[in-house]
């Protein structure tokens, strides 16, 4: 028997909607719907919003690359410490962006733990675009991580163990059999993957920068037009609004589904 909600939740509940809600609202609601278009069409905003998407276009590109196997080591892996491993992998997502800069920074830096090694390279990623591109990555890639584990976990394998039957290797059942059947999944972190890139900040800030036309992304863009455009402020963040309400419409519950299935 289904019992309907205690009247005890109602007034918390009702509070927390608000309590999210409301901001959202204000962006929405003190929007410059007069002259959004023109604002939104400016060279600066043009510039940091073709920057953004090719960061966050990178950005997704390189945790497709490296996230797809890290899933699938943590799905289906039997290296030991894979708690460990999974801890290291989910701690970006509760970093404060700051910190993950100064780790970015410690790390790849031009003093950094391997700073030397990548200047014998000829790499640079401090205050260039790679360098915001490596931010986003860093910030984002657990998304996809996470969310590709929980289908990978929650598979059959029956399916997989048939196409080993059938002389499948190892590359071509994840290619042609594991990959098609937790695709939705895959969708679904490639999408808040992008998403997560794409509103990047502190890190970015951090490590990367704030250089017109090389590291200034929508992001810093609406930092910069806080302090002297708020109109202009508001208006590029109903256009980010807009991008991720999209993406998490679209997905409708997907990430939630991945997580229950991992738990």
């Amino acid at each position: 028997m289904t019992r309907g909600t205690p009247p005890v939740l109602l007034v918390p509940a009702a509070a927390a909607v608000l309590l999210l809600a409301v901001p959202l609202a204000g962006i929405v609601t003190r929007a410059p719907w007069g002259d959004l278009g023109e604002r939104l069409a400016s060279p600066r905003v043009s510039q940091a919003l073709g920057l953004s998407l090719l960061v966050s276009g990178w950005a997704l590109l390189l945790s497709l690359l490296l996230g797809i196997p890290l899933a699938w080591v943590l799905a289906r892996g039997s290296l030991r410490g894979k708690a460990l491993l999974r801890s290291l992998v989910l701690l970006p997502m509760v970093l404060p962006p700051t910190v993950a800069g100064v780790a970015l920074l410690q790390g790849f830096g031009r003093a950094g733990l391997v700073g030397e090694e990548l200047r014998m390279l000829g790499v640079t990623l401090p205050f260039t675009t790679a360098g915001a591109v490596v931010a986003a990555t860093f910030i984002s890639m657990p998304f996809l991580v996470i969310t590709l584990e929980g289908a990978l976990t929650g598979l059959d394998v029956r399916y997989e163990e048939a196409a080993a039957t059938m002389g499948a290797g190892t590359l071509q059942t994840l290619w042609y059999v594991t990959l098609p059947m937790v695709l939705p999944s895959l969708l679904a972190g490639a999408a808040l993957t992008w998403a997560r890139a794409l509103g990047e900040f502190g890190a970015t800030l951090t490590f990367a920068g704030n250089l017109p036309g090389v590291t200034q992304t929508l992001p810093l863009q609406v930092y910069l037009l806080m302090q002297e455009d708020p109109e202009g402020a508001t208006a590029v963040s109903l256009l980010l609004l807009a991008v991720a309400g999209a993406v998490l419409f679209g997905l409708r519950g997907r990430w939630l589904g991945a997580f229950a299935r991992r738990g």
